[in-house]
């Protein structure tokens, strides 16, 4: 980042200058959330931009998919999320001199997202033309204790000169691409790019409301196709001395409220707008207007200064439960707890809605829910809001009819969720990355059962969890097949797994060994009811029509899942095949083909050992009970230099292995990869949105990765990687409603008890009861510590192992070598420079195409 313009502060990001040239980005890096609104960072005035944006969760519109090739079964529903009216823009002219801060005079400009009150702020200096200097501030947020409001403020004063202020006010359909002026948006781009949303040829919201409602601002719409109603309302208040002249403009896509005042210097002029937002799948749009109406009547009668307080109450809860303390390192700990808050904003409020890829900070991907929401998010939220990791697996259950049926069209029994979607339908048109992607089945099991174990919430388990563990267990028991080739084997054909360079193949190991902990975790909650709950059983079966029979079936599956493994390189092939294929020779591959999805044919891609993200290594960090830690780095030197890195999903994970297997200065680098994706616009395409899966996955380097927690078995154990040179950190979790502390040093691991009752952990093996009373753990080192990173090699060559750093002190943990000789570290092409300083700065990665 350019630390003139955006200074390092612990608790804020700020701007400290106006520069047009990465809109698109500041756009997305200041943008407002609150999980069910959400208000991308433009400018009050409305110019210049890249992309407006005001968000609902889940409100979308949808649109029939066409392909080329007809078949039975593809997608036939596209959704993208709909760009609501826009009640950001507020214009200010002075003497009828516009301020457009592209070509404003502008003596003093700061902008900051405040972190601890979740609050955007700007404060501007601006010479007129003429001359005269006038002072604006706003500020703005989304509500997180009133999810359905916006408060916006906006003063004005001036320093010098007498001056006729004109403050123009509005609420504006942009979502048919056209701004204020009816001038098309550039910001869609050119070109063919996944990452981007579909744009539509119809008008999408059809106006049912255009009023002035007791003074107040009300537009009301229903959308073409997915027939979804929506309706805002705003409310102004003004407070000045000066002669004041209000007037009121309300037609079909345009609502603005006009002030005119005789402004004198030393007097300023403040306006408040209230908004609120109510949408429905099928209320008709008048009675949402009421709604708003209630909303506002609730904000109006408490005011912005106790609205402003309400709501950094609720940040501050947030960062009690939720805050990583990063000790001496003023620029990490301002990224860290940025991607945190992008946490908070996403979920806080998100309710029985899911949690977009995007969040609402932008409309990459349509707005879709993915199944980065169960492996990258959910960890976070289970162990530090529960509550809202509850809400996202509700709304998972409340998609199994719609999987069933895509189950039974897929000719299979039980249910099979989508890969990607709004309101429950597949909407990815391209199967072979999509629908193929059986493995979200197995991520919302894996989500529910850390869930379930961490909080002990017994009774969404048995009421709503079994549901999910049954209908999903039964698609695996139906898609895979006995083969008996020596030992009989169960196996899974034609699917696709996290990478997405490798499509529709055969056994693909991150979807055989996840699906096989789906089916374990099915019998193991179905027997739990069956010893503790028998009338709870007979409920769910009824409901689910089980049979013994099946759970037997499971079990038997489970036991006899094929696990790929080859003796002679020593690894887990990522699938059957892949290691009959050749090595993509990345070395050679001219930086400007990256993303390689963007620049060559999938079929060219799919023939080649190359990765977009970490398959192999994923499962190693989610199952990783079920792995040796010789496994975990053999593996982990064979797909490491083959990964591209072309999906913000993968650094996370290849981070936290590093840092087990010890590769120590890889996984700082990693981290420091994933910290700054969005800051740093890594992937060139944070203008889209905020990489939501990344920052939860940011969370997980630090907590997992650097403190070395574990859940497995319902164990939560600890066996710390901090990196070399850190001096602390300090963060909390949730277990089983008690609330803990650690303070994590390169001597030691601290722990206590700050709400609830006493808890037991493991710490390197050895059991430790953590009470109110803090207890500190010595650390012996910080694992196994290895020099560089895995070699660059190519098909038909074992990958090389390594020596541990001699001046680390410590010897690797045990290893499944199976005979290959160690050899001395040796830095990989893509880590080969400034490993002297693992806090410098990071080789740029390549973009994102999820």
């Amino acid at each position: 980042m350019d630390r003139t313009r955006f200074p390092v502060d612990p608790w804020r990001l700020v701007e400290s200058e106006y520069d047009a040239a990465d809109l698109g980005v500041t756009e997305t890096l200041f943008a407002v959330s609150n999980g069910y609104l959400g208000l991308r960072g433009n400018v009050e005035e409305g110019r210049d931009t890249h992309l407006h944006g005001t968000f609902v969760n889940g409100f979308h519109e949808t649109w029939p998919i066409e392909h080329a090739e007809e078949a039975y079964g593809l997608a036939r529903v596209g959704q993208t999320i709909v760009n609501v009216p826009d009640p950001k823009t507020i214009k200010l002219y002075v003497d009828d001199e516009p301020l457009l801060l592209t070509t404003a005079d502008l003596e003093h400009y700061e902008r900051t997202l405040d972190l601890r009150e979740g609050l955007l702020r700007r404060d501007v200096v601006w010479r007129t033309s003429s001359g005269k200097r006038v002072r604006i501030t706003s500020t703005r947020m989304a509500s997180v204790e009133e999810r359905h409001l916006a408060v916006l403020t906006f003063e004005v004063e001036m320093l010098d000169g007498d001056a006729s202020l004109v403050i123009s006010s509005q609420l504006l359909n942009r979502q048919d691409g056209s701004d204020e002026y009816h001038v098309r948006s550039a910001a869609m781009g050119e070109g063919v790019d996944p990452r981007r949303a579909d744009t539509f040829e119809h008008r999408v919201l059809e106006p049912r409301l255009h009023e002035v409602r007791d003074g107040r601002l009300l537009l009301g719409y229903r959308t073409h196709n997915s027939r979804m109603t929506i309706a805002t309302m705003v409310e102004h208040r003004i407070e000045t001395e000066d002669p004041l002249r209000r007037d009121v403009v309300v037609e079909e896509d345009l609502a603005k409220e006009v002030f005119r005042i005789e402004a004198t210097p030393g007097r300023s002029v403040r306006l408040e707008k209230l908004v609120a937002v109510h949408t429905s799948r099928g209320v008709p749009a008048r009675e949402l207007a009421d709604r708003c109406t209630r909303t506002l009547d609730r904000a109006a009668e408490r005011g912005v200064p106790a609205l402003h307080e309400e709501h950094a109450r609720t940040w501050e809860r947030f960062w009690a439960e939720s805050d990583v303390e990063v000790d001496g390192l003023p620029d990490v700990q301002q990224a860290v707890r940025w991607n945190l808050f992008q946490l908070g904003q996403a979920a806080m409020r998100a309710g029985s809605h899911g949690i977009a890829a995007k969040g609402l900070t932008g409309s990459g991907y349509g707005g879709h829910y993915f199944w980065d929401t169960e492996c990258y998010v959910l960890p976070f939220l289970t162990y530090t809001h529960p509550q809202a990791a509850r809400n996202a697996l509700r709304f998972r259950h409340g998609m199994l009819d719609d999987a069933r049926r895509r189950a039974a069209e897929m000719a299979q029994y039980g249910a099979l969720f989508p890969w990607r979607t709004i309101n429950g339908h597949e909407a990815s048109a391209y199967f072979a990355a999509g629908t193929a992607q059986y493995h979200i089945n197995a991520d919302i099991s894996y989500a529910l059962m850390k869930y379930a174990r961490a909080t002990g919430d017994r009774q969404f388990l048995c009421s709503q969890g079994v549901d999910l563990l049954v209908e999903t267990a039964r698609l695996w028991a139906d898609l895979g097949f006995w083969q008996v080739n020596g030992d009989k084997s169960f196996h899974l054909h034609a699917v696709t797994g996290p990478d997405e360079y490798n499509t529709v193949v055969n056994d693909n190991f991150f979807t055989n060994a996840m699906a096989r902990h789906n089916l374990c975790a099915a019998v193991e909650v179905v027997r739990e009811l069956e010893r503790t709950d028998l009338p709870q059983l007979r409920r769910a079966a009824a409901r689910l029509g089980l049979q013994r029979s099946e759970v037997a079936e499971w079990e038997r599956i489970s036991e006899h899942m094929h696990i790929p493994f080859d003796e002679d390189y020593g690894i887990h092939p990522q699938d059957s095949q892949f290691l009959e294929r050749e090595v993509w020779d990345l070395e050679g591959t001219p930086a400007e083909n990256a993303p390689l999805l963007l620049h060559y044919h999938p079929l060219v891609i799919y023939r080649f050992q190359v990765l977009k993200q970490a398959d192999v290594v994923l499962a190693l960090y989610l199952l990783g009970d079920q792995f040796s830690l010789g496994d975990k780095r053999a593996d982990f030197d064979y797909y490491d230099p083959i990964t591209t890195g072309d999906s913000s999903l993968s650094a996370v994970v290849q981070s936290i292995i590093a840092a087990e297997v010890g590769y120590h200065e890889l996984a700082l680098r990693y981290f420091y990869d994933a910290l700054f994706v969005d800051l740093a616009d890594r992937h060139r395409n944070a203008a889209d949105g905020v990489h939501v899966a990344s920052t939860g996955g940011v969370w997980s380097t630090l907590v997992g990765g650097f403190a070395g927690m574990r859940d497995h078995g319902g164990r939560l154990t600890f066996d710390p990687r901090f990196p070399a040179g850190w001096a602390g950190m300090t963060f909390r979790m949730r277990w089983h409603g008690s609330r803990l502390r650690l303070r994590l040093t390169q001597e030691a691991l601290a722990l206590v008890v700050e709400v609830g009752e006493p808890v037991e952990v493991e710490v390197r093996g050895e059991p430790v009861e953590v009470g109110t009373r803090p207890v500190t753990v010595p650390l012996e080192g910080q694992g196994p510590r290895m020099v560089g990173g895995p070699l660059p090699h190519r098909g038909g060559e074992s990958p090389s192992r390594r020596k541990p750093d001699p001046d680390a002190g410590h010897e690797p943990g045990p290893t499944a070598d199976r005979g290959v000789e160690h050899a001395p570290g040796v830095v990989p092409h893509s880590w080969s420079h400034e490993l002297d300083d693992p806090t410098g700065p990071v080789p740029v990665r390549r973009p994102d195409v999820r």
